[in-house]
């Protein structure tokens, strides 16, 4: 079994302009202070055709209930890696190194009448045994919880 999540972010901005923030490692340092991880780095490298963008960060497991604090610990150390074929799409993975599970899934970036449509389409998976449904939607709600935080930080920095 999995879980999966389709979350849409809406920018007042062409394009071009997501694409190129999305692209900008001061804007995902700005969106992991924002969200107050432990720890962040931010690699942006552009190999041909493809703009591969990882951020890894630790988040504090703060608020994580008790069945799910005995898997992660303390903190949570995540790495997303985004690989943007072109500035419309991009395939994700995230993972929570040493633990059993991950994200798939992938970005796309529409525009119409001058705004632009961030999709991030997911589907997570845990391979732990009886617990796997809960923690999937725990770590979506993680998620969901990330992606506003991004919008959020996302609007601000394109009205700059």
């Amino acid at each position: 079994m999995a879980t999966t999540l389709t979350h849409r972010l809406e920018y007042d901005a062409p394009l071009a302009d997501v694409a190129a923030m999305l692209a900008d490692p001061a804007f995902r340092e700005e969106v992991c202070a924002y969200q107050r991880v432990l720890r962040s780095s931010v690699t942006v490298d552009v190999d041909g055709g493809i703009t591969t963008v990882v951020v890894e960060q630790a988040q504090p497991a703060n608020g994580i209930p008790g069945f799910a604090r005995k898997f992660v610990g303390d903190e949570i150390d995540i790495v997303q890696r985004e690989e943007w074929s072109s500035p419309e799409a991009a395939d994700l993975h995230v993972t929570i190194p040493g633990k059993p599970g991950q994200m798939v899934g992938t970005i796309t970036l529409e525009e119409s009448a001058g705004r632009t449509t961030e999709t991030v389409d997911v589907r997570i998976k845990v391979n732990i045994p009886l617990v796997a449904g809960k923690l999937e939607e725990l770590i979506a709600g993680l998620l969901r919880k990330a992606l506003v935080a991004e919008g959020k930080v996302g609007r601000d920095y394109l009205s700059r």
